[in-house]
């Protein structure tokens, strides 16, 4: 067996670089680096030693670095993905929240942090955490719970079995998510001798597990059983591929569909049987059908409070669930019937066996009024005059100004919510919500991540003035990469959806928007200013029809479009949606609290029922 002297950094890079999927390509389409001590003389010179075929990029801040690499593996549906590497200390705790967000979203990405010495010689290194009772423990030791699998690289030879590991975990569709190794910086700079095999390209297959037998007789039972079924439409139906295959099935046999956050596209927006998004921000039909439903069909959903109205919105006594999804954690919840299988083969087995057999059709014009409610609310106000533009308004602009090739993105705060019950979604993945963990700064670092995907889609990223100042830094970054994308900016002058959800728990008004009392001075922040100086191209619309002529203009932009709207914190679409449990207070001197905790406690009752 013939080998080459490589660093561990080195070989890593080789390694990593010659992983390539089932298409053809390198699975890790490259790196976002920033470099410090940990990393900077191990990792970045292995970086520029495959510069010419592995890319490395550079973003300003660790976690958005990681936030723009998972968007980029969820919109390619998981078929690529990105690697991230950080020094030691704080610049590797910026990645945690990331790995958390890809965690949660079932997402994967590759990160590797420094780490201290293994050889502990000059401990304390520079920002080096210090354990008084744990001398293995370092600050690394915070992406064990928010990694699918985590690694510390003490040894050279030690990649031989950890990058292996990693490839599996981020390419097993079960297990996907973020996997970190921790790689000391005494080891990066170590040389081995490795066997040259170990750098040979490797295909990586996609794996479309087939359901289990006795799980698919009992699933055909309960279909054939059910009289009033809807099937709930989750991330997984993209990750797998399926939207082809769920038209057919629900087209066959009739079922009615509702969408997920993630979920959304999976169904175009005007198939007859999709009857819009599910759950605590869902469409009033969709949210009547599941409440009679007697069974709950999920493909590729996990099943989150969101979606289920907190386990309160499914009210048919008799109902039962049936969870179709490929991991078996999240097909057995609340005592699912499972069906663990990949979602396109899964849903390809019960049309077979279901044949001709067709469910009733849902109750007539329940579509057509949900969306005559949408409308209205989205369409352009008749006189400007002085008032505020509402997010749903704003949302009408955007949505009539996108095209076939729109992807429209979000994360936190107001519009979530709004662009689930009121965005039009036609072509799969033309909707892309990060809303597993609603991270407020995912939006800017995800849209680049997008773009990258896909270049030649139009992104259109919609975020409010409290997700901007959390993470705007990488809007420069989308500027020297030459990246263009249009970033409408709602100017609420605070946390105005925390704010409604505060008033609605019965509590005051306090410490969301900037504008109160308790502020001594008002918020004046100059957005469209802010972004024009990190190289944007900016503009401030006083209007939704300055808004409209905004977003034709930024089409033929060559870089970042920024676009700038005062919004009104207050409204919200009141159609649709369902109950959310959030706790209210049990004691209170105030009586709107007390009040709130009446009804919370009715519609608690109503759930154990």
């Amino acid at each position: 067996m013939t080998s080459i002297r490589l660093t561990a950094a080195q070989a890593m890079m080789r390694h990593v670089s010659a992983q390539m999927n089932e298409d053809g390509v390198p699975f890790l389409a490259g790196c976002w680096a920033i470099f410090g001590h940990g990393n900077v003389a191990g990792i970045g010179e292995a970086l520029h030693g495959v510069r010419d075929e592995f890319a490395t990029w550079r973003g300003h801040n660790e976690q958005t670095m990681a936030h723009a690499a998972i968007a980029y593996a969820k919109q390619s549906g998981r078929r690529r993905a990105m690697m991230v590497t950080s020094s030691i200390g704080p610049g590797a705790l910026n990645m945690v929240t990331a790995a958390a967000l890809a965690h949660v979203n079932r997402l994967p990405v590759l990160l590797v942090p420094g780490d201290v010495f293994a050889d502990r010689a000059p401990d304390p290194v520079l920002q080096q955490l210090e354990d008084f009772g744990d001398g293995t423990m370092t600050v690394n030791d915070c992406f064990r719970p928010v990694s699918r699998y985590f690694d510390r690289i003490m040894r050279p030879e030690q990649l031989l079995t950890a990058l292996p590991r990693a490839f599996r975990t981020m390419l097993d569709p079960a297990d996907c998510g973020p996997v970190t190794l921790s790689f000391c910086q005494d080891v990066q700079a170590e040389a081995w001798d490795w066997p040259e095999s170990f750098f040979e390209p490797k295909v990586w297959r996609r794996r479309r597990p087939e359901p289990d037998a006795h799980e698919l007789a009992a699933a055909i039972v309960a279909l054939r059983e059910a009289k009033k079924p809807i099937l709930i439409a989750g991330g997984g139906v993209h990750y797998s591929g399926a939207s082809d295959e769920l038209r057919r099935f629900v087209g066959a046999h009739g079922i009615p569909v509702a969408e997920t956050q993630a979920g959304k596209s999976a169904l175009p927006w005007d198939h007859p049987l999709n009857l819009g998004p599910i759950g605590v921000t869902g469409a009033a039909s969709a949210n009547r059908v599941a409440a009679d439903a007697d069974l709950i069909f999920g493909v590729g959903t996990r099943f989150q409070d969101f979606t289920t109205g907190s386990w309160n919105l499914f009210r048919n006594p008799e109902r039962r669930i049936l969870a179709l999804n490929v991991a078996p954690f999240d097909s057995h919840k609340h005592d699912a019937l499972p069906l663990v299988a990949d979602a396109r083969i899964g849903l390809g087995r019960l049309h077979a066996a279901l044949g001709s057999h067709r469910f009733a059709v849902p109750p007539a014009g329940l579509k057509a009024a949900w969306f005559a409610d949408a409308d209205a609310v989205t369409a352009a106000p008749a006189g400007e005059g002085n008032a505020l533009a509402t997010d749903m308004q704003v949302i009408g602009a955007v949505q009539r100004s996108a095209g076939e090739d729109t992807v429209v993105m979000c994360a936190a705060g107001t519009m979530p919510g709004e662009l689930h019950k009121l965005w039009k979604a036609g072509r799969p993945m033309s909707y892309h919500m990060e809303y597993g963990f609603s991270c407020m700064g995912y939006e800017i670092a995800g849209g680049i991540g997008i773009k990258m995907a896909e270049p030649e889609r139009d992104v259109v990223v919609m975020l409010g003035d409290g997700s901007y100042m959390m993470a705007n830094s990488e809007l420069a970054t989308a500027v020297t990469m030459g990246i263009r994308l249009t970033v409408v900016i709602t100017d609420n002058r605070g946390f105005g959806c925390i704010n409604r959800l505060q008033m609605s728990t019965g509590g005051a008004e306090f410490n969301n928007l900037l504008d109160h009392a308790s502020h001594k001075v008002p918020s004046r922040i100059d957005f469209a200013a802010h972004a024009g100086s990190m190289g944007a191209e900016t503009r401030k619309a006083a209007s939704i029809a300055d808004l409209e002529a905004a977003l034709a203009e930024a089409k033929t932009a060559k870089g970042p479009f920024v676009i700038v709207i005062d919004t009104d914190p207050y409204p919200s679409t009141e159609a649709g949606g369902t109950w959310w449990d959030v706790a209210v207070p049990e004691v209170s001197v105030r009586p709107q609290v007390n009040a709130a905790r009446k009804t919370y406690e009715t519609r608690r009752k109503a759930r154990t029922e």
